[in-house]
């Protein structure tokens, strides 16, 4: 008789609040140094010795800002979908907090990529905007970000805020391959995909790689503020816990 499968133990012990908030604080100073380094060594070494594109010359350079944050809005999108899915399948609250946290950081991370976007493409396309089937569903994205995040703050109880963001999202993330493949699914001005699994950079080592420090550390960056949101979120929601009022009379 075949046996029943079951979550790892380590997935039910995210779930804990103070499990969750013990083990981010002791992940955010090594995400916080990482963070610091790469983004340092990736902006230094891109935008300060990385070669001019011959085409482009220097205003290539927003690369090292705008790849990072588009990979990040999409990335972000994801772990909110997933988070909001976890939520609703197994109740877990911390998941809940966690698909809160990544909404105003993800809508940051949009409107971030949309901006530096728009800088970079008018040199390049000689225009601030184009309605090009990247950009209007990178647009989309953020609008999406936007709307969950209204739905937690517009409804009051937790539970029922927390279910409507979920739904959301998850109906959201039919956006995520269109804006990764509109490139080739349509003529667009916009260039293809900077990061391929399948082939290797047309940058040049001395271009390519300060940019995968950027990807990295914007990865980092990212952790360290989705924990501190979520670290706050989780002392607003279990205020009444008592191992909270420990934390604040221990402080």
């Amino acid at each position: 008789m075949a046996k029943s499968w079951k979550m790892p133990t380590w997935f039910y012990r995210l779930g804990s609040p103070r499990w969750s908030f013990e083990i981010m604080g002791k992940l955010l100073p090594w995400f916080a140094i990482g963070a610091v380094v790469l983004m340092v060594w990736g902006a230094i070494w891109g935008l300060a010795f990385a070669p001019a594109d011959y085409q482009q010359g220097n205003s290539f350079r927003i690369i090292y800002i705008h790849v990072p944050a588009a990979i990040l809005a999409q990335s972000c999108y994801l772990l909110m979908a997933v988070a909001g899915a976890i939520s609703l399948i197994w109740k877990m609250k911390v998941a809940d907090m966690v698909a809160k946290s990544c909404a105003p950081i993800g809508a940051t991370l949009a409107l971030l990529a949309l901006a530096t976007g728009a800088i970079w493409g008018k040199p390049t396309w000689g225009t601030w905007w184009v309605w090009d089937a990247r950009l209007t569903s990178m647009l989309i994205l953020l609008f999406l970000y936007i709307g969950v995040y209204t739905l937690h703050s517009a409804i009051e109880n937790e539970i029922t805020a927390g279910k409507a963001g979920a739904v959301l999202s998850l109906v959201g993330v039919v956006n995520i391959p269109i804006i990764k493949y509109s490139v080739e699914w349509w003529n667009t001005l916009h260039q293809t995909s900077t990061f391929t699994m399948t082939e290797r950079p047309a940058m040049p080592p001395e271009m390519y790689l300060p940019l995968l420090l950027m990807v990295i550390g914007f990865y980092c960056f990212f952790a360290v503020v989705l924990m501190l949101r979520t670290r706050a979120e989780i002392l607003e929601r279990e205020k009444r816990s008592g191992w909270v009022r420990e934390l604040v009379e221990a402080s």
